[in-house]
């Protein structure tokens, strides 16, 4: 870490820790210190469509990217004024900080997110295609 710098290691295995627990029914595209990723779709398969998640350490803050939420923002119907303050863009919550509260939420907005995307088969890789598509 260059002086002056902030350690942003454990905002970055904290937000990390929110999406790890879907890695089994997934595909991990990343795993390294800077960034963690998953995707419904294995690497000969994947489109943007099929990307669900991933979380990125940059140098002023932890962001985690929830593709879910681009596809579906139904699923920020009522989240709290906190949480929407850390979003930059359509999918994009950025933290400097563990905020145990605010991760709570995010926690619940993952699950709602997977239940609706990658836990439901129906919806999945098809219907996320067709809600991304321009016009």
């Amino acid at each position: 870490m260059v002086s002056g710098e902030k350690d942003f290691g454990p905002v970055f295995d904290r937000l990390k820790a929110v999406l790890a627990p879907y890695a089994p029914g997934m595909h991990v595209t990343d795993d390294n210190d800077t960034w963690y990723g998953l995707d419904l779709a294995p690497p000969e398969q994947r489109n943007p469509s099929t990307w669900f998640g991933s979380v990125r350490r940059g140098k002023r803050y932890v962001s985690i990217y929830l593709m879910p939420v681009y596809a579906d923002p139904s699923l920020m119907d009522g989240a709290s004024a906190g949480l929407r303050k850390r979003m930059q863009g359509k999918s994009c919550f950025n933290f400097t900080k563990v905020d145990e509260p605010l991760i709570g939420e995010l926690e619940g907005l993952v699950r709602a997110g997977y239940d609706r995307t990658a836990g439901n088969a129906e919806w999945g890789g098809a219907m996320r295609v067709e809600a991304a598509s321009p016009g």
